[in-house]
């Protein structure tokens, strides 16, 4: 099955210009026709996202992504349910060996209600019941996704704040507790992300070879 983010928004590790050193953001069509070192669509249909540890990022952050974003934002209550599927393998990681694989964002912020992260051989989760809450609490989903491995996970939202995350490989599945999301978040608009977003601060000392690449076999957003 070809995954298909044409419409969607890559978030890149490459500049926006020589003179501009911030994160390139672009759309999904040009970004497999101008950037293949980064994101690159394979012989059977899969989609190659690659982040070096050095290179552009946010205003924010000194962390580098290649991410897609889906095309415009919600609110938990716009529909009953709201999930995100991924069939992905992460085959290079970076030297903190974490990375994030998909998140609901949260528009104008760092804090976004859910990450999920392959992190060290499992499946782990931050989770921000408040848009107030500074630090996520963290938990794993599921042990032994060993560097290249295929496995499935999944984010479910619902109009009434419940959210867990699932995820499956090599036969064991493992899906978190339902976790409530409190009326803090009810105004905020959310999307979903996917792809590799380093854990890990680049400086002028990162090993150039320092970085993370994911391959996305199935990928499926609804809202309904």
């Amino acid at each position: 099955m070809t995954v298909d983010i044409s419409n969607y928004t890559i978030a890149t590790p490459l500049p926006i210009s020589e003179t501009n050193p911030i994160a390139l953001e672009i759309i999904g069509w040009r970004a497999l026709l101008e950037c293949p070192d980064i994101i690159s669509m394979l012989d059977d249909g899969s989609l190659q996202l690659t982040a070096p540890t050095t290179g552009a990022s946010s205003k924010s952050t000194h962390r580098t992504r290649c991410e897609w974003k889906e095309p415009g934002y919600w609110l938990f209550a716009s529909a009953a349910d709201h999930w995100n599927r991924q069939e992905m393998r992460v085959t290079k990681v970076n030297s903190a060996q974490k990375v994030v694989i998909a998140q609901i964002h949260v528009k104008g912020s760092e804090r976004p209600p859910v990450k999920v992260f392959w992190n060290k051989g499992k499946i782990t989760m931050g989770f921000r019941s408040s848009y107030l809450q500074e630090d996520p609490v963290n938990t794993t989903v599921l042990e032994n996704v060993p560097l290249g491995a295929l496995f499935k996970v999944n984010i479910h939202a619902n109009d009434s704040g419940a959210v867990s995350v699932s995820a499956s490989c090599n036969g064991s599945k493992s899906t978190s507790p339902i976790l409530r999301l409190d009326n803090t978040w009810d105004t905020k608009t959310l999307a979903f992300h996917g792809g590799v977003y380093n854990q890990i601060d680049y400086s002028d000392t990162t090993d150039p070879d320092d970085g993370s690449i994911c391959i996305i076999s199935d990928l499926s957003i609804t809202h309904g």
